[in-house]
């Protein structure tokens, strides 16, 4: 066999909560941004399912580590907490102090830049708006009362908005955006918080024109097929890119 050197794929990081951890789901916005990078890229889903910016903080240098090579080819990485942060006090052991949230995104911005990821290469997620008469459905079937509110939900998509200015970092104010001009925006959501099939469109669509400038450059990894020199196909795969 002939020497060869081993391939770094670039990587694009997915940070975040089930909103997150889900978005690998069949006409999820995660699987759409990995389509969109194959062979070009791998889209890395790092969501975590109820957890909070507290948490996050606490185990993202855990998840990327600066010492270690396939870590050094990091594109992007999204940070998308809030929609946990933001449940009301004493009504949940998610909830997190909009303070807290706000300092704990500047926290894992810090770290990353630490990692060598760039502020020009994070971008924030707001938590998208709360639709309260379907996630009180959710919450008596859980048998506990609301437990969230949009308006709550906002001052914490508008302490994210101003923590991304005060980093450096791109910013997709989902919170907004879904109820921009008035919109009917349950119609992005599945229960009332997390993403229906029109809203995961939507947060790929968005998220796409933030990712597609860090991304536009990156070649295609090994040869196009009809390119590969079938006599000699080693002269062709093996060759460094």
């Amino acid at each position: 066999m002939s020497k060869f050197t081993s391939i770094i794929w670039p990587k694009v990081i997915l940070f975040g909560d089930s909103i997150t951890q889900v978005s690998f789901q069949p006409n999820g916005w995660g699987a759409e941004i990995a389509d969109k990078l194959a062979r070009k890229c791998d889209v890395i889903n790092r969501g975590l399912s109820g957890y909070n910016s507290r948490w996050g903080k606490i185990v993202l240098p855990r998840l990327i580590n600066p010492e270690n090579s396939a870590d050094s080819k990091i594109e992007a990485v999204t940070i998308f907490f809030g929609a946990n942060d933001s449940a009301l006090e004493g009504k949940s052991q998610q909830h997190v102090p909009v303070h807290e949230y706000s300092e704990n995104l500047k926290e894992m911005t810090r770290f990353l830049a630490s990692a060598g990821v760039t502020a020009d290469r994070v971008i924030f997620i707001t938590p998208p708006p709360l639709h309260e008469p379907s996630w009180e459905k959710e919450c008596i079937l859980k048998g506990c009362p609301l437990n969230r509110h949009n308006s709550v939900a906002g001052q914490y998509a508008q302490a994210c908005v101003e923590a991304a200015g005060q980093c450096g970092v791109d910013v997709l104010d989902l919170w907004t955006l879904m109820q921009k001009d008035g919109q009917d925006y349950t119609v992005y959501l599945s229960d009332g918080l997390h993403l229906s099939e029109k809203g995961n469109q939507f947060v790929a669509q968005h998220l796409w024109r933030l990712l597609e400038s860090r991304v536009a450059d990156l070649p295609f990894i090994l040869p196009y097929w009809g390119d590969v020199d079938a006599k000699s196909p080693e002269s062709s795969l093996l060759c460094d890119q």
